[in-house]
């Protein structure tokens, strides 16, 4: 059998959840491509989907398979654009995992600028506060803030997060404010679960600081740490960009000027360098571009 376009046919039925869709896509019919994933299916001696009438489902085996068949495709379609009939605009489907304030923030805005470039990509955005595995949930690339990832996945910066200590006026009229690092342990904190949690460290004049802090409200959501900020519940330590806007607005104030949290790199990951898909790169360099040129997560000249 022809095992390329049996894992193309896999593949897209696993990422639209619909043999019809595929069919349309591929101009044949839903019989056709339900034959198709039947036939690997005998070929590998596996069941791969779960059927009903209404919806599939992949099974373990199936989920296993996705991420070598994907592989393959990808091999394939950098070869084929190394001999040269693929050096057109890049084209397909790129699964992009974010956190959701990150890419309702800095991903979703330069979507259209991205499709307008690339006519013939697609574009599939996943949010979510959970760090994901990319080969299990079926991404090309996620961006993580943070440092690299110590695993399989290869990390490129891309951009970079000032990180701050803010607190809402309301919130400073009603407590009084901070005047050295060592004062938040009589406030109230803020506690971003997911980085620094009850420590947060900074630099100041006599070098690293780290204070233990406490709070009432935790959570592993940035936009929740935003908001509980905004309605004064307490004092934070985020990135900047998460509180730009509110800072423009003086709706929230940036504290402790002279001691300075350190900055907090940010990366796209992907599984491998080897096989990175062109529109999957064609992607990430769309990014860097476009995060070099502003100023709040500019990494231009960062190593």
């Amino acid at each position: 059998m022809d095992l390329i376009a049996a894992f193309r046919a896999f593949s897209r039925v696993a990422e639209s959840g619909s043999f019809s869709a595929v069919a349309r896509e591929t101009n044949t019919t839903q019989p056709a491509v339900s034959r198709q994933i039947a036939a690997l299916e005998d070929h590998l001696g596996v069941r791969l989907l779960h059927r009903t009438t209404r919806s599939l489902a992949l099974t373990e085996d199936g989920r296993d398979l996705l991420g070598h068949a994907n592989r393959v495709l990808e091999a394939v379609e950098e070869t084929v654009s190394s001999v040269g009939r693929g050096r057109a605009s890049p084209s397909g489907l790129v699964r992009i995992g974010s956190s959701v304030s990150f890419g309702r923030l800095y991903i979703a805005p330069r979507v259209g600028t991205l499709l307008a470039r690339y006519p013939d990509m697609r574009v599939e955005l996943d949010l979510s506060d959970s760090v994901t595995d990319l080969v299990h949930e079926g991404l090309d690339m996620a961006v993580r803030i943070g440092e690299a990832p110590d695993s399989g996945l290869v990390a490129r910066r891309i951009a970079v997060a000032d990180m701050a200590c803010v607190a809402s006026r309301d919130y400073l009229e009603s407590h009084g404010r901070p005047e050295r690092p060592e004062d938040l342990g009589t406030h109230e904190c803020v506690i971003f679960t997911r980085r620094g949690g009850n420590e947060w460290v900074f630099h100041g004049p006599d070098g690293p600081l780290r204070v233990p802090v406490s709070g009432r409200f935790r959570t592993d959501s940035a936009e929740a740490v935003r908001q509980a900020v905004l309605a004064g519940v307490g004092i934070a330590l985020g990135a900047s960009w998460l509180f730009r806007d509110a800072l423009l607005a003086g709706e929230v104030e940036e504290l402790l000027p002279a001691w300075r949290p350190p900055p907090t790199p940010i990366h796209a990951v992907y599984p491998s360098r080897r096989y990175l898909a062109p529109r999957t790169r064609a992607v990430i360099d769309f990014l860097v571009e476009e995060f070099r040129l502003d100023p709040v997560i500019s990494a231009y000249g960062q190593t």
